[in-house]
């Protein structure tokens, strides 16, 4: 397993980290806890040693869940986990509605706002903290940017938290490079998490090679394209009640059909290689100048194991010239 450092924080992560988006169930279908339980320990077993988590995930689920998986080994994990999206307070800018009634049971559905207001955020870390079961983080990043609160403002509260050790080191998530920017006139900033993969690349015209210019580290989220990229999505499959793929024009027929298609292009290639499909998309995207993590989730210890090996992957030279060739001449229609 290969293992990057997250900017100038002198935190090292394996280049294959952990996302824990899925298991919360929110907008998946649901979570079998046990087994995601069991997948995070298998992703740790298999030489994985960092998570990525945020509190929206299974509005807490996701944070309890990894809370209990590395219980017993937390000194040799690194936590990631984000604030900035809430459903149990009205502040900050109301991002949508859900159809959940969130862990307490029976009321009304949660509405879920983006703040970055200190107080919130202070409030934040520290449900983070209790449900995590640490009494640090290690890495905790802005998930949302929120328009009414004051980048200087949220960065000060953030540089607070840091000199009182609850956290580690401060990262940003879907923010713009001037956002990123301003975020760093404040304080250091050491990471970007954006959207980044085969089917998702306009990161590499905006934050990733900004990213690189002045050494933060840059962790590619969905790098699968929510599994599209491990061929196992087929046309016309049904996914399980509150699984929002089942609606996303990315997961229509004719869409998949064209996935699958680019996706009989490069099996050859990561036949060669000795790779899955999946393994071949996650290492593409740690292979491309600026990518320092893959966030890659997982919901049994098989797709953990599986994801593991491409950690250790590195593509250059003749594989990604044939693999960028293919991409540019089958991209053509994607959503």
């Amino acid at each position: 397993m290969q293992h990057r450092e997250l900017g100038r924080s002198g935190i090292e992560a394996s280049a294959v980290t952990l996302g824990t988006w899925a298991i919360g169930g929110w907008l998946w279908g649901g979570t079998d806890r046990v087994q995601a339980r069991r997948a995070i320990e298998a992703a740790l077993d298999a030489g994985i040693d960092a998570v990525d988590t945020a509190p929206i995930y299974g509005f807490g689920l996701s944070e309890e869940i990894v809370g209990e998986a590395v219980r017993g080994r937390r000194d040799r994990v690194v936590i990631m986990t984000k604030c900035g999206m809430v459903w149990d307070r009205e502040q900050g800018e109301h991002f949508f509605d859900t159809d959940e009634r969130g862990p307490g049971g029976p009321g009304p559905a949660l509405r879920v706002f983006r703040c970055l207001k200190p107080e919130s955020i202070r409030d934040e870390v520290e449900a983070s903290l209790r449900r995590l079961g640490t009494d640090y983080i290690d890495l905790y990043q802005t998930h949302w940017q929120d328009p009414t609160t004051p980048i200087a403002e949220t960065m000060d509260a953030l540089l607070a938290l840091k000199a009182e050790g609850k956290i580690r080191a401060i990262g940003v998530s879907n923010a713009t490079a001037a956002q990123i920017a301003e975020y760093r006139r404040r304080g250091q900033v050491d990471a970007d998490q954006e959207k980044f993969g085969m089917l998702d690349r306009k990161a590499e015209a905006s934050t990733l090679p900004y990213c690189r210019k002045h050494s933060l580290a840059f962790l590619a989220y969905s790098p699968l394209a929510r599994g599209l990229l491990t061929g196992k999505v087929v046309p016309g499959r049904e996914y399980a009640p509150g699984d929002e793929r089942a609606r996303l024009p990315r997961f229509r027929s004719e869409n998949v059909r064209r996935v699958l298609a680019l996706l009989d292009e490069l099996r050859p290639l990561a036949g060669e290689l000795g790779l899955t499909l999946s393994q071949l998309a996650i290492a593409w995207a740690l292979a491309r100048p600026g990518c320092t993590l893959a966030l890659v989730g997982a919901r049994t210890p098989g797709q953990a194991r599986e994801n593991a090996g491409a950690g250790g992957i590195a593509l250059g030279g003749e594989p990604m010239e044939r693999i960028d060739g293919i991409l540019e001449r089958c991209r053509g229609g994607i959503v």
